[in-house]
């Protein structure tokens, strides 16, 4: 009789603590995941929207009559459009393209378009993955993106390798959209691993900025190539924060606020320990831009703000619950908040009139970089990440004792082959086979 009497308390406590969860997850913003961010600089964010109207060029049929174009056109001239690849180009197996020479900026600009909700062939290459199907670099990757940036690297090798050795001062800028930005950031993998295909083009002058993309590689691969590949996501963008397999959601599009509700209380059960410490889960590569326009429990977009970091733990683990997060994928709405956001950081700098200046803030903005993505990297082995890899120390010491161990085995293991060598030297000068195959001595 009283455990009949004790459950209804049971149930009372139970549904309250459902309910504060819905309610906690519910309050959830996307201004939250970035809110211990540091704020972007106006020069480190100047390229993002430039380059945002370089991908919508990639939609239109004919740049010299533009049917599309944002105020103020795509900023493209094109005399210097060296190649524009459409559909039947690629066959399906990547999606359209151009290369641009931008001299004004000196950079050689690879921008790719994203997803075409009437193409199969886009469907194929975002569908072709299963966790774990494709590992590379020591961790895992999006097997269908990759097979995409393999494609257009092998169909393209030439043409970039002639530019790259022809402007040797100009940067090398890989750029895409949802579908386009997942092959970008795959493709600019993909160089820095073979840059002897590219004229031993220097990792420096490799970037890639890659706009709301997909989740397409392991988190040791996103921190560790946090200092060439940069990720741009607008507010509650869906696709970032997306972990369940793609096909999952495509397959069920018409039910999409559905189907994300259910995921986003389902990935908010799994702990984040859980989740860092899978090998297999996909996160948005490199460093992040975090563009921030609304706030909780107010009406209508405001002076947007940019945050950066190179984040481990909290990397847009959980979708947010939007009406926005669909809309704020779209590239026309990327483009026109970036510029706002980079007009505001214009506005608030000092006029930059000594030179001299304009060279330390930009020494510093490095300086700061590179002690982010240090960090995110010490980080990420704090946190157990599987394959999570420790740059070397500057002072030519040791991390930690595991690298000391395995650096003190290595050495042990060169002795000892040193020695086995030399000793087998010394038998094949003393001694010799006889007819019948035993060893003798050498007669002198």
């Amino acid at each position: 009789m009283s455990i009949l009497c004790g459950l209804p308390l049971v149930e009372c406590v139970y549904c309250l603590a459902c309910a504060r969860w819905a309610w906690k997850r519910c309050l959830h913003t996307a201004g939250h995941d970035s809110e211990n961010w540091g704020f972007a600089t106006a020069e480190e964010f100047e390229p993002i929207p430039r380059l945002c109207r370089y991908i919508l060029a990639v939609y239109e049929d004919d740049l010299r009559h533009p049917l599309w174009a944002p105020p103020g056109g795509y900023g493209i001239s094109p005399d210097l459009l060296l190649l524009k690849k459409t559909y039947e180009d690629t066959r399906g197996r990547a999606p359209p393209y151009i290369l641009y020479l931008d001299h004004e900026h000196e950079d050689i600009v690879f921008a790719i378009r994203g997803l075409n909700l009437a193409k199969e062939s886009d469907y194929a290459v975002l569908l072709d993955n299963k966790l774990g199907k494709k590992k590379y670099d020591g961790g895992y990757v999006h097997n269908g993106l990759l097979k995409a940036a393999g494609w257009v690297l092998d169909s393209e090798c030439e043409v970039l390798r002639e530019l790259v050795a022809k402007h040797p001062n100009y940067t090398l800028t890989f750029v895409g959209h949802s579908l386009g930005a997942g092959v970008a950031a795959m493709l600019t993998m993909v160089v820095v691993q073979n840059r002897d295909r590219l004229g031993n083009i220097d990792r420096k002058r490799v970037r890639c900025y890659a706009i709301a993309p997909a989740r397409c590689m392991s988190l040791n691969l996103a921190v560790r190539y946090a200092d060439v590949i940069n990720s741009v996501v607008l507010q509650d963008d869906f696709l970032p924060r997306t972990a369940t397999p793609l096909e999952d959601i495509f397959k069920s599009l018409f039910c999409l606020p559905c189907l994300l509700c259910l995921r986003c209380m389902r990935d908010t059960c799994i702990p984040e320990e859980k989740m860092l410490r899978d090998p297999r889960r996909l996160y948005a590569p490199g460093r992040l831009y975090h563009i921030v326009e609304r706030k909780p429990f107010r009406m209508g977009r405001f002076p947007p703000v940019v945050r950066t970091a190179v984040p481990v733990d909290g990397r847009f683990e959980h979708i947010v619950l939007s009406c926005n997060a669909t809309s704020d994928h779209a590239i026309i709405w990327i483009e026109k908040e970036a510029q706002r956001a980079l007009d505001l950081m214009m506005e608030k700098d000092q006029p930059m009139e000594p030179p001299a200046k304009q060279k330390m803030e930009r020494q510093e903005t490095l300086t700061r970089h590179n002690d982010e993505y240090k960090a995110a990297l010490q980080r990420a082995k704090t946190l157990d990440v599987p394959h999570a890899y420790t740059p070397p120390s500057e002072y030519g010491t040791f991390d930690d004792e595991g690298d000391e161990n395995s650096t003190r085995s290595q050495g042990e293991s060169s002795n000892k082959s040193s020695v086995d060598e030399s000793w087998d030297a010394l038998i094949e000068r003393h001694f010799d086979k006889d007819e019948h195959g035993h060893t003798v001595l050498k007669k002198e």
